[in-house]
């Protein structure tokens, strides 16, 4: 954040304690305060932070220096215009008395509290929905609380109707009790999912139907809740690397950059030209093979196996590349902190292009069987409409948000690794529709092939990885010869790498928008907190704005289409 930017800040809170961490502003404010400083963030012409991006909160309990409170609350807001991230702090000295809601500034904060409020105990007075969200309805504790067991398991007996929820919700769209009744628009109730094939066992989505057109919808998420972020403190952070790649899993390797992006921010790494080169490179096949998975999954859901076959032939043929390259088809976890776990094989260039150039070919090939479908415009066009306004109120990034005419890109609004040498556009929709949201995501595949094909002219040779004992394993010879180099590789191995003591945030443009991790360090080798903002979760938050007043088979289509992946979504 600029200096100007940061003293119209002061000047706006003055009573504030307001520091800077890498790009982002910090703003300490006490609980009485949140909601008008969250309020003043938002509207202000100076200011404008649309974008609620995460919400989550630290329990303190375990940490060396004392903090004012057991417990703080951190709002993290983007001004996609300017590209500005601020974090709004508070302590929260009785998380059973809570702090006031920020339902009313943002929709985002809906899911976003509810996750705090599940993982961590702390009420948001006056919120519209507030129960448990990634923890089954009869879980007992907050898993993210440093006192509470990392091995307690609690089994679900019971599931839960949710009744309630979709009522409160056709009560909200105007539907009294009496019109339930009337005999011309009873209203059914109708869950899709888990067991729906387009749910993949992941999510449940409860419809209140009137025919065949959804009146009112709720959601249920955390099937496939893995607790990433209690396991990751237990962990070394190159330990965390494998845990990132069952994310987003059709594009696992993104997550381990975003991780591996954010710690080296903090350490203040600056990682060889080669590395950001061979990251590059990844990322966009990997937002490739997750666009190709997408794209392939939408078109079934609408009858178009045809179009499947086209896509996942390449993508599935891609995985002999990527093994390759990486020593894994799926899961590669290779990354590492001020590095990569190996460099790429002599003559992968030839390989690379000869896969890029098949995929570019069928790609084209399904593009050509649906640009003049009829039976796609008519699926598509004017169907689950999202409005620029409501996607940036409900979190929305990445493809969904572009989709819905915001140009925003984290490569090109804030760029890394040398995004800003690539020659390559931005593809964005006009309506936020079902068909701009497809068709954004076959512009993409174009462009990452674009930037890839440059990334392979413009790579150097080099090292891959950076000459930095804090991070850099020594080589084998002085581990093997020297006491130096085997105390070295044995405190690296075993107490990890060492993270000065702070919190951050940093984030990535991934697959399906922007990937967040907020860390709190201790000093340690072992994260004290990583909070993970995946770019599904408010993505699915919106889910019921969309798909209200459309046809049930409409909703299997956008579910497809925003592309939920289950490993990002729970975590």
């Amino acid at each position: 954040m600029n200096a100007t930017a940061l003293e119209k800040l002061q000047a706006a809170f003055p009573e504030a304690t307001i520091s800077t961490v890498l790009d982002s502003a910090v703003i300490a404010v006490q609980p009485e305060r949140l909601i008008e400083t969250l309020s003043h963030l938002k509207n202000d012409k100076d200011f404008k932070f649309s974008l609620l991006l995460d919400v989550t909160a630290i329990d303190y309990l375990e940490y060396p220096v004392a903090q004012e409170a057991r417990f703080a609350l951190v709002y993290t807001l983007r001004n996609w215009q300017k590209n500005m991230v601020v974090q709004v702090r508070t302590p929260v000295h009785d998380p059973d008395a809570g702090v006031p809601t920020a339902t009313h500034l943002w929709d985002s904060a809906n899911w976003g509290e509810r996750e705090v409020y599940d993982q961590y105990g702390i009420r948001f007075i006056g919120h519209p929905d507030l129960r448990r969200i990634l923890n089954h309805w009869q879980f007992k504790g907050h898993p993210l609380r440093k006192d509470y067991p990392i091995k307690l398991g609690q089994i679900c007996y019971e599931t839960d109707s949710m009744e309630k929820e979709i009522r409160a919700r056709l009560a909200l769209k105007g539907v009294s009790q009496s019109t339930m009744q009337d005999i011309n628009t009873e209203i059914m109730f109708l869950n899709l999912g888990p067991s729906h094939p387009v749910t993949h066992g992941a999510i449940r989505i409860l419809t209140a139907l009137d025919g065949e057109t959804i009146v009112a919808n709720v959601n249920e998420i955390g099937y496939l809740h893995r607790g990433f972020e209690k396991t990751a403190e237990n962990l070394t952070y190159n330990q965390v690397i494998p845990l990132t790649d069952r994310l987003n899993y059709c594009s696992a390797l993104m997550n381990n950059i975003a991780y591996v992006k954010a710690v080296e921010s903090w350490l203040g790494i600056e990682i060889t030209e080669r590395t950001k080169f061979m990251r590059v490179v990844m990322s966009e096949f990997f937002r490739i093979q997750d666009h190709l998975v997408c794209i392939a999954a939408n078109l079934v859901d609408m009858g178009g196996l045809t179009n499947y076959w086209y896509l996942y032939n390449e993508k599935e043929a891609s995985y002999d590349l990527i093994s390759r390259l990486t020593g894994a088809r799926l899961t590669s976890s290779f990354t590492r902190i001020g590095g990569m776990y190996r460099d790429f094989y002599e003559g992968w260039e030839a390989d690379m292009e000869n896969h890029i150039k098949n995929i570019e070919k069928g790609v084209s090939d399904s593009y050509k069987l649906v640009a003049q479908n009829r039976i796609v415009h008519d699926r598509t066009q004017g169907v689950c409409v999202m409005s620029k306004d409501l996607a940036l109120s409900y979190g929305f990034t990445g493809p969904c948000l572009r989709a819905s005419g915001v140009p925003f890109d984290l490569r090109k609004d804030a760029p890394y690794y040398n995004y800003d040498a690539f020659d390559f556009e931005v593809p964005v929709g006009t309506k936020g529709d079902l068909y701009d949201r497809l068709m954004i995501r076959y512009e993409e595949i174009f462009q990452s092939i674009k930037i890839i094909r440059q990334a392979m002219k413009m790579i150097p040779e080099g090292p891959i990885f950076v000459s930095d004992h804090r991070v850099a394993l020594p080589p084998k010879s002085q581990v093997y010869g020297k006491i130096e180099g085997l105390a070295n590789h044995f405190k690296l191995i075993f107490e990890g790498v060492k993270t000065p003591p702070g919190e951050w945030y940093d984030s990535f443009e991934a697959a399906n928008g922007e990937l967040g991790f907020h860390f709190v360090s201790d000093g340690s080798g072992r994260p004290y907190k990583v909070k993970v903002r995946p770019p599904c979760f408010y993505i699915m938050g919106g889910f019921h704005e969309m798909v209200e007043g459309s046809m049930i088979a409409d909703a299997v289509i956008n579910l497809g289409c925003i592309n939920i992946i289950g490993g990002e979504l729970d975590r």
